[in-house]
């Protein structure tokens, strides 16, 4: 199982010296993957009485695609992950440029994760509907592809059009795996069918094991094998003792998953070399 961290997106700060360290450090550390977290932009609640999302327009987050062309200079084996892009606030056909031109700077490093999202805010700002996101993602996803594996596409969907054009430069491995997160029935349908990873929202106990069961089950009834389908887990640090931190990693490890990341975020650490600490102990409790 492949060990990363999640990159603490709301509370290390905009220092790009304190990014680089902490890249550097986790990537120092032997951690395989750094995963980030993204949303454009947050809701101002003082406007929008009974707002549920976890974000707002305090809550830093930096841009994946930026960060991630920074960090491919600045690290070797690391490997750069998006979890999740949400996908259908964007246009696709950018997306493939941006995302084959840091997956060229980082050497091949780029793994995108995608999801749909939650924040009809965002949705709304950058133009895109958010109640047809679900059935664009799909689309998206081919036009991606293709336009990754072929010098000159063209291709007639129902929202993409695109005539004898292509990207360069392409990926250097002609295809960027492409995962998922979310949990909702069609999009385990999705994952099944799709994508070649997912990032479940559960955590490694029964319940998540009749999820899991259930998307095994769709990729059988899709014609695919379900261990081609990666899984990546997420151990939160919190308040727990490291003795929790390796029985959880040992559960997701025992439930078949391929990737596990650690999260030092909400865990009252105020600065980044906390949680460069943070990911120290961590490796050092679990091996």
């Amino acid at each position: 199982m492949q060990l990363g961290v999640i990159f603490p997106q709301t509370e290390i700060g905009s220092d790009p010296g304190a990014i680089r360290d902490y890249a550097q450090a986790a990537e120092g550390l032997g951690y395989a993957h750094l995963l980030a977290y993204e949303h454009v932009l947050g809701a101002n609640i003082a406007t929008r009485p009974g707002w549920r999302g976890p974000y707002t327009q305090r809550h830093t987050f930096h841009e994946p695609f930026v960060l991630f062309g920074y960090l491919a200079g600045l690290t070797k084996t690391l490997e750069l992950v998006t979890g999740i892009l949400i996908l259908p606030q964007r246009q696709t056909v950018l997306v493939a440029k941006q995302a084959a031109e840091v997956d060229v700077l980082a050497g091949g490093r780029l793994r995108l994760g995608i999801g749909i999202g939650w924040n009809e805010v965002e949705y709304e700002a950058l133009g895109e509907d958010f109640h047809t996101r679900g059935r664009r993602c799909e689309e998206q996803m081919a036009v991606l592809r293709a336009l990754w594996a072929q010098e000159a596409v063209s291709f007639t969907g129902r929202w993409h059009h695109i005539t004898d054009a292509g990207i360069n430069p392409l990926p250097p491995r002609r295809r960027i795996p492409i995962w998922i997160g979310g949990g909702a029935a069609p999009v385990l349908q999705r994952i099944a069918r799709l994508a070649d990873g997912w990032f479940p929202q559960f955590r490694p106990d029964d319940a998540g094991k009749k999820l899991l069961a259930q998307v095994h089950e769709y990729a059988r009834q899709a014609g695919r094998d379900p261990a081609a389908i990666g899984i990546e887990g997420r151990v939160s640090i919190g308040t727990r003792t490291p003795d929790d931190w390796a029985k959880e990693l040992q559960a997701w490890r025992q439930l078949g998953a391929t990737h596990c990341a650690v999260n030092t975020m909400n865990a009252g650490l105020d600065s980044p070399a906390k949680h460069i600490d943070a990911i120290r102990r961590f490796k050092e409790a679990v091996g």
